[in-house]
Formats: structure tokens, C-alpha cells, sequence
């Protein structure tokens, strides 16, 4: 019997519109598009036939190819949307006009804000709408404010500081992932790539439930390495 743990596969900071194609034929769960206007990933407009991120969907995608579509292929990848210390009335924009799934918050927002944001969105705006809340966790004292989501935020998202370039996954399981025994799941993050492949899958936390990669695996500014994806992809499932 296979118990492999299914890790969700988030890719984060994608903005062209044919890498967007391109991305919905690999086995991901959700997209992420960045909303922070600092940031070069930001989503403004992808000129392309698709419009306005994203008016397709990977079925679409398969029948333009002539492809057979089953049950599992017409599961729509969910989309996510990336803020930092936005205007609520911003966030509420955005996940109206971009239908999006999930909202991540990697700033200094407050449980109070994740409250007053949902109460304005579910179920009039986005029912359903899943809040995360991203932590930088660099030691042990980091996960203290983990607690204070709880009830508040439906995941977390770690983003784990590395000590070095070559710093690994495995040592994060043994000293830092092995010390939450918080309630809310979350997501892994931290600038994941190939090369951490095989350690995360050594990672026994059961809370753990996905993985966000992004930079390492980044052409230029919002295009992703579809072959590296496919790759990392096949390497931990």
C-alpha cells in the first residue's frame, strides 16, 4: 500500500499569460499571482489572448489541443492572490475580479484584519474565500505567533529563512518543522528548488500539506521553468 504524503504544489509570482497555459498542463493545485506593487512579479494586465488573468481554464486548454477530458483534468488549478499591508478594499477588488480561491497576507497583518476581511468577502463576494497568513520563521521563538491565527486564518504559510545558500530542507524538518505542534496546516515555503526535492520527502509533519516554489524556479520576472516544475514535481510524489 502507497502512503506517500500529497504535498498541494503552489507556484507563486506567475504573470504571462502563455506560461500561464503552459503551467495548467502540469499537475499543480494553485496559482499565485503577486499583488504587491514593489515587487517585479506584480500583476497588472497579461497581453495575450487570455485577457485579464486568467479567462481560461485547463479544460479549455486541453479541448484546444484536441485532448480527451476527464473528471480529474476539468478540476479547475485554484488561484491565490498575494497582498501586503493592502487596503481591505483592494484585497476585496481583486479577489472579485480575478475569482480568486485563496488570499495570502505576507505582511504584518492582524488576526483582526483576517476577521473584518472575511466577513466582507464570505459568502457575498467569495464564498468559501480561504485565508492564509505568511510567517518568516528563522528559530524556534518564531512560531509563537503562530497561536494568535488560529481561528482567524483557515492556513500557514512558513517561510523558512535559510542560514546559507546550501542550507537544506532536512535540517528545517529536524530543527524547526519537528517544533510546531500548532492546529492550523500549512505551507512550506523559502525559496524552494530541486535540489530540495529529496529532503522534503523525509518531512513527517502532518500538518504540513504544501509546498510554494517560486524563485528557483524562475525564467525571468513571472515565468517559470515548466520543465524544472514538471521535474520537482515528479521527484516528490
Amino acid at each position: 500500500m502507497n502512503t506517500k504524503k500529497r504535498f498541494l504544489i503552489s507556484v507563486c509570482g506567475v504573470c504571462d499569460g502563455e506560461n500561464i497555459r503552459e503551467l495548467l498542463a502540469t499537475d499543480i493545485d494553485i496559482l499565485g499571482f503577486v499583488f504587491c506593487s514593489d515587487l517585479p512579479q506584480v500583476v497588472k494586465m497579461i497581453p495575450s489572448n487570455s485577457g485579464l488573468i486568467p479567462d481560461y481554464s485547463r479544460d479549455r486548454y486541453l479541448q484546444q489541443r484536441g485532448q480527451e477530458i476527464n473528471d480529474v483534468e476539468t478540476q479547475r488549478v485554484k488561484r491565490l492572490g498575494i497582498f501586503a499591508d493592502d487596503m481591505p478594499q483592494n484585497i476585496i477588488t481583486r479577489i472579485y475580479n480575478y475569482d480568486l480561491d485563496y488570499v495570502q497576507l505576507q505582511g504584518d497583518e492582524s488576526p483582526v484584519m483576517i476577521d473584518n476581511l472575511r466577513r466582507s468577502v464570505d459568502p457575498d463576494i467569495r464564498r468559501g474565500i480561504k485565508i492564509i497568513k505568511t510567517l518568516d520563521i528563522a528559530t524556534l521563538a518564531d512560531f509563537e505567533r503562530c497561536k494568535s491565527f488560529e481561528g482567524h486564518a483557515d492556513l500557514l504559510c512558513f517561510r523558512i529563512k535559510r542560514e546559507g545558500q546550501n542550507q537544506e530542507v532536512a535540517s528545517w524538518n529536524e530543527t524547526l518543522l519537528a517544533a510546531y505542534h500548532g492546529e492550523l496546516p500549512f505551507i512550506l515555503s523559502g525559496n524552494i528548488g530541486l535540489n530540495d526535492a529529496e529532503a522534503l520527502q523525509t518531512i513527517r509533519c502532518s500538518k504540513c500539506v504544501g509546498i510554494e516554489i517560486n524563485h528557483a524556479f524562475e525564467l525571468t520576472p513571472g515565468v517559470k521553468d515548466i520543465q524544472g516544475i514538471n521535474r520537482f514535481i515528479s521527484l516528490i510524489e
